[in-house]
């Protein structure tokens, strides 16, 4: 399994988060970012035990990969062109 890093929000103070990765084993997305636990803002969102809410600044939505470049479609598209 590796991880791979796909986008890291340039204007974090630590440099850290958020940041996208891209697990190509699972072929699912892991975003890091800060967690939400302001009941306030909680109240109206059902999460279940196994489950977090996390927030991150819109600005790093446009570092995201375009649908076209994410990894998952490259990797689906190999298997089909695979004879």
């Amino acid at each position: 399994m590796a991880l791979h890093l796909l986008c890291k929000d340039p204007e974090s103070p630590n440099n850290g988060s958020p940041t996208l990765y891209y697990d190509d084993e699972t072929g699912s997305y892991l975003l890091q970012s800060w967690k939400v636990d302001d009941p306030s803002r909680l109240q109206s969102v059902v999460i279940p035990e196994h489950e977090t809410v996390v927030e991150f600044p819109a600005r790093l939505l446009a570092l995201f990969p375009s649908w076209e470049d994410m990894p998952h479609r490259a990797a689906s598209e190999a298997v089909r062109k695979t004879p």
